[in-house]
């Protein structure tokens, strides 16, 4: 199946209903998170140097909410000769399945086990690398602490947790800066006003963003010992952080 360009939000809607990652979302994921991520290019290729430097032999990679597999493609080429295994989940059953046909394309040695499921029920184990790339933003915020602590738990030591999220600020001037900055962007790549706006209310009660801090703190309190921004485009970052 080859991926299309997104223009899901192409037509005026009185009534917007909330993003969900069916099959149509999915046919035009690829074009459509390339074009509305800034820096996403970014993260998947820093994803698989962080692969490269903590990946730990015997152990186990993780990529949760890997929708299609961009992540788990990027962590595989960082691994490769390190007997290592690869466990990529998502609750979508459109993106599973159309992950499952990338990966199975994609030559490698290195052993990958899609699964269909809910990362917060999912048992993190002997982990030395763990992504969370624009995942955490989806979860009810009331669970996301719990969900950080079972990632540290199940990480050996020396491993490296991936977090990259779409961020809100806490100064006003600041945040609407960063999103009109964001939206200018989007404009740049080729989205309308109307989409831009329509896609806006489709995330609303789906897309919730921590402040920075809020990251910070819920990664200290999990106990990972250093924790680090390493990368930022407009409201959008990535974070590193290491179980010592």
């Amino acid at each position: 199946m080859k991926d299309k360009k997104d223009f899901i939000y192409s037509q005026y809607r009185e009534k917007v209903a909330d993003l969900v990652f069916d099959s149509k979302v999915v046919s035009v994921f690829d074009d459509m998170i390339r074009r509305s991520v800034p820096g996403y290019a970014t993260v998947i290729a820093m994803t698989k140097v962080f692969a490269e430097q903590y990946a730990v032999a015997g152990s186990n990679c993780y990529d949760l909410g890997c929708s299609l597999g961009a992540s788990t493609l990027a962590i595989r080429k960082g691994i490769e000769g390190r007997s290592c295994q690869i466990i990529a989940i998502d609750n979508s059953q459109a993106m599973i399945d159309r992950c499952k046909e990338i990966i199975q394309s994609d030559i490698s040695d290195v052993n990958v086990d899609v699964r269909l499921g809910d990362i917060r029920d999912t048992r993190i184990e002997n982990a030395s690398v763990v992504v969370l790339n624009f995942t955490l933003q989806f979860l009810a915020p009331q669970v996301r602490d719990d969900l950080i602590k079972k990632i540290y738990d199940g990480m050996i030591p020396g491993g490296v947790l991936v977090l990259s999220e779409k961020i809100a600020f806490e100064n006003d001037t600041e945040n609407n800066f960063q999103i009109n900055m964001y939206h200018d962007f989007k404009r740049l790549n080729g989205y309308s006003d109307t989409e831009i706006s329509q896609k806006r209310k489709a995330l609303e009660n789906v897309l919730m963003p921590d402040f920075l801090p809020d990251h910070f703190n819920r990664l200290a309190c999990a106990g990972f010992d250093e924790y680090y921004m390493w990368f930022q485009c407009f409201n959008f970052c990535s974070m590193a952080a290491f179980k010592k």
